[in-house]
């Protein structure tokens, strides 16, 4: 019986190792990328969740590169990867979407981010131009200069003169329920002051669990965020269905466009106009509240910086004929400075902390191949935080975008991807903050009472909330 028992025993120690071995070493038609893989299955999923505590890269990352180089492997959640901080790299698999690469989420994220028979978020071709067409109709720069810019200022005064009659505010929540709020208005003509749910908080409570253990049971914060996801579903779905069943559609937001071009787009259908409306609204909001919230923390750190974005603003109303004026588009395009701490707050707070592709067929770089069916992760904030390429990269320094050409600042600054998935509400994003600001500095005094400690998991937050007090100028 020993002999039995030690001999069984002995073959599962080997193939155990048989095992962990091929996991260590995978197949591949060349030389991969440097690196390791950690446990099977899990990889080494635990380090890169570990929340970071800076600005700076993710320590996994970082410490990976100091080790590995600026492209190495890993693998999270049973995926090998191949994580790239070369810029070089980063640019060429960029422009290789529908050829080489195609866009990718993780599993565990695929299934908070898509709906069972479709999957909007690898949308490529056709579907991924319509998309961006429709987008840039509703929140393009025409839209915002022809009709948006005027919305938006009308929405941050009422923003923010409700927030100056409460004792403080707890900015990143506070700004992302709002900013969700006033897109999905711009979206579905959602009405979050009459709705009998909160649409925006089952949204938050999604991106809460992107990086959550992809455990789907009742307790678990997967297991919530997916009910949160389904529960949001059928909101929208809800709303198609009144929408479509309407006699004369009369809204004229985004949801509209869609549902008119059924006829003559072939592959628009209910399910993916939802899937489209969905990631549409959970990606718009929460780059724009992070980076807002950022700002604020950092001009409040920064006076001589805050100085100057008064400054500039206070010179826009005094050479208006009317104060009372609505913010001009001309205006806003003049606002220097302002767009320079706009950047600032983009390179340093980059809310994705990286962007997945999927290799299509086997790449060849750099003497490396990386094997087909491989996710690739592009961290882009690693070009923007590259002390060879800015001077003190984690200094919040709006003067350094001065003296950058803009040959330069296309090769090292993606806080909105590129290529041809460059996100559509860049703009949208940029006129937003630009509008808060000017209105933030011209009229209300804020005081940073508490709060303001970084933290990523991988969204942008703060450990103890970022908590302002808001009150109006009394001139």
């Amino acid at each position: 019986m020993w002999t039995i028992g030690l001999c069984i025993v002995a073959v599962l120690v080997i193939y155990l190792s048989y095992r962990l071995n091929k996991w260590s070493n995978p197949k591949c038609n060349g030389v991969l990328p440097p690196g390791s893989m950690g446990l099977p299955l899990i990889g080494e999923t635990l380090q890169l969740i570990v929340p970071s505590y800076s600005l700076d890269l993710h320590p996994f990352i970082k410490k990976k590169a100091q080790k590995y180089g600026p492209i190495f492997r890993t693998s999270v959640a049973g995926s090998p990867i191949v994580v790239s901080i070369d810029p070089e790299f980063n640019h060429y698999i960029a422009k290789q979407e529908g050829r080489l690469v195609e866009i990718w989420y993780l599993d565990s994220f695929s299934k908070l981010l898509t709906m069972e028979g479709e999957n909007k978020v690898t949308a490529v071709g056709v579907v991924h131009k319509y998309i961006r067409s429709i987008v840039l109709n509703r929140c393009g720069a025409d839209p915002l200069k022809e009709k948006l810019l005027p919305q938006i200022e009308e929405f941050v005064n009422k923003t923010l003169q409700t927030w100056s009659s409460h004792p403080l505010v707890e900015m990143k929540h506070a700004a992302s329920v709002k900013v969700f709020d006033f897109t999905a208005k711009l979206f579905i003509s959602y009405d979050a002051e009459n709705s009998p749910t909160k649409m925006s908080e089952k949204f938050t409570n999604i991106l809460g669990g992107l990086m959550s253990f992809p455990l789907n049971i009742p307790g678990t914060t997967y297991h919530k965020c997916l009910k949160d996801k389904n529960e949001a579903m059928s909101m929208l779905r809800k709303i198609f269905k009144e929408r479509i069943n309407s006699p004369k559609r009369h809204f004229e937001d985004l949801l509209d466009l869609a549902i008119n071009d059924m006829d003559k787009e072939k592959f628009l259908s209910e399910d993916l106009i939802i899937n489209v409306v969905f990631g549409l609204l959970f990606a718009s909001f929460d780059s724009i509240s992070s980076a807002l919230s950022l700002t604020l923390n950092l001009l409040a750190e920064h006076p001589a910086v805050l100085q100057e974005l008064t400054d500039e603003h206070e010179a826009i109303l005094k050479n208006r004929e009317s104060p009372n004026s609505i913010l001009t588009w001309d205006e806003y395009k003049s606002m220097t400075f302002t767009h320079q701490v706009i950047n600032e707050a983009f390179r340093l707070g980059g809310v994705a902390p990286g962007l997945l592709r999927r290799a299509l067929k086997d790449i060849e770089f750099k003497g490396y191949t990386i094997p087909a069916g491989w996710t690739i992760m592009l961290v882009n904030s690693a070009i923007q935080l590259n002390p060879n390429t800015y001077k003190d990269p984690l200094a919040f320094n709006p003067w350094r975008w001065k003296d950058l050409d803009s040959l330069f600042v296309s090769k090292n600054f993606m806080p909105f991807g590129g290529g041809t998935r460059l996100c559509a509400g860049a703009e949208y994003s940029k006129t937003f903050m630009a509008t808060f600001l000017h209105i933030l500095v011209t009229k209300y005094r804020w005081t940073k009472v508490k709060g303001g400690t970084i933290a990523r998991n991988p969204i942008l937050e703060f450990t103890d909330g970022l908590h302002i007090k808001f009150s109006v100028i009394n001139n």
